[in-house]
């Protein structure tokens, strides 16, 4: 038994490790080789010294230090040219709609009703075209929606600054969109002030003394094409009374096809405002509505005056009724008494403004008063006897050429004239 006492003791390790004193100074050698001399003593003497790195940053300090670099860096590239040239450059951002974003839905909302669009004073453009033009005429953008980053990209980058950039699914933009094909983006601006506008030079050139008025027109698709007539005849202004179809309703643009943003509109005005619009010694002509009346007018039967006249317009204005004046005792007629003539006749002599009614209701009272009151008369379009009138919109489109035309023979008359003298 003590001789195996003896045998565990021997073979029985110590409870604390023994440190050898060559493990020591191994691990002082390796310590010394990581660690960067500031001298180096050479065999010869010779001795070199170095320059001490850096010490390390911490990995955010250093983030931020490469990020304020790059940023000089950038600065310093941009200083020759102070306007960003790119929309990277221009440092411009944009929102993400996630799902749940009702912003595209509470917009659409307000500039889709018209009490809406005149209270918050906000229209809506939808195509790249359209809102390219708007913003060449100097309309303020507000909101812009879009599926593509790239549809942004296209615009002008001066024109997005301050503006909110919402990136929406394309399925968003179709819910919302009155287009067949929608283009991935509308935008939301400031209702245009025909007054701060900047129109084409080259439609300023080729302006005209050529006014159109409107009266109770109330199909968007035909103000919106009227509207492109204007602007391609090269009228100076276009006026809009009350009872007419809003000028900046989505379906008036979409017909209109960017010529909001080549001839001055004025919207929504009262017959008694009208004159204040008009340059001075502007003569008024009245697009007739009831073409059958008016050639019996011209043709001086009295007897087919009632029978010819279209109904619809005898619906409201009742021509066979008259008034007897107390005085003399003869009977005089409540609407104004203006001469009929052919629209191809000569009317174009003096600055002249033509009005163009809506075909529900004719021409109006307050029309026929003015071009009364400024010497004007009634432009007749013969037609076929059986058809009832023209489309308001074709009508406006041959009377607006018709004065071109007469405007550019007088000019060249004129011309002529000068060159003989």
């Amino acid at each position: 038994m003590a001789a195996l006492a003896r045998g565990v003791w021997v073979t029985t390790r110590p409870l604390l490790p023994v440190v050898q004193s060559w493990d020591l100074e191994a691990r002082r050698w390796v310590r010394a080789l990581r660690r960067s001399p500031v001298k180096v003593v050479f065999p010869s003497g010779q001795v070199v010294e170095r320059k001490r790195a850096p010490a390390k940053q911490p990995r955010k300090a250093a983030s931020e230090a490469s990020s304020h670099g790059q940023q000089q860096k950038r600065t310093l590239q941009g200083s020759p040219s102070q306007t960003p040239s790119t929309w990277e450059e221009s440092g411009l951002r944009y929102d993400k709609a996630f799902s749940g974003d009702r912003r595209l839905s509470s917009v659409m909302t307000i500039v889709k009703s018209r009490p809406f669009r005149e209270k918050e004073g906000k229209i809506l453009l939808e195509g790249r075209r359209l809102i390219a033009d708007a913003l060449k005429a100097g309309a303020v953008p507000k909101v812009f929606f879009f599926s593509r980053l790239e549809y942004i990209k296209e615009l002008p980058v001066d024109k997005l600054k301050g503006v909110s950039l919402i990136k929406v699914k394309f399925e968003d933009i179709k819910d919302w969109s009155d287009l067949v094909t929608p283009q991935g983006i509308m935008g939301i601006f400031a209702k245009p002030d025909h007054v701060k506008m900047t129109y084409p030079k080259t439609q300023l050139h080729h302006s005209l003394p050529l006014l159109l008025i409107c009266d109770n027109l109330r199909d968007p698709g035909n103000l919106g094409t009227i509207l492109r007539s204007a602007a391609g005849a090269g009228c100076s202004k276009v006026l809009l009374t009350k009872g007419c179809v809003d000028a900046w309703e989505p379906k008036v643009l979409r017909a209109g096809m960017g010529a909001h943003f080549q001839v001055p509109i004025v919207n929504n005005l009262e017959w008694e405002t009208v004159p204040n619009y008009l340059p001075p010694d502007t003569r008024v002509y009245v697009a007739d509505n009831c073409g059958l009346y008016a050639q019996a007018q011209m043709s001086h039967k009295a007897s087919d005056r009632g029978l010819a006249c279209d109904r619809r317009f005898l619906k409201f204005y009742k021509y066979e009724e008259e008034e007897e004046d107390l005085e003399t005792g003869a009977k005089k007629g409540w609407l104004p008494d203006v001469e009929v003539q052919s629209y191809d006749s000569d009317w174009t002599e003096a600055p002249a403004a033509m009005v163009i009614s809506g075909e529900t209701h004719g021409v109006s009272l307050e029309s026929l008063q003015l071009a009364e009151s400024t010497g004007g008369k009634r432009l007749l379009i013969p037609v076929v006897p059986g058809v009832d009138s023209l489309n308001s919109a074709m009508a406006a489109s041959i009377l607006l050429f018709e004065g071109k035309r007469q405007l550019r023979l007088r000019a060249e008359h004129l011309s002529r004239d000068r060159s003989y003298h």
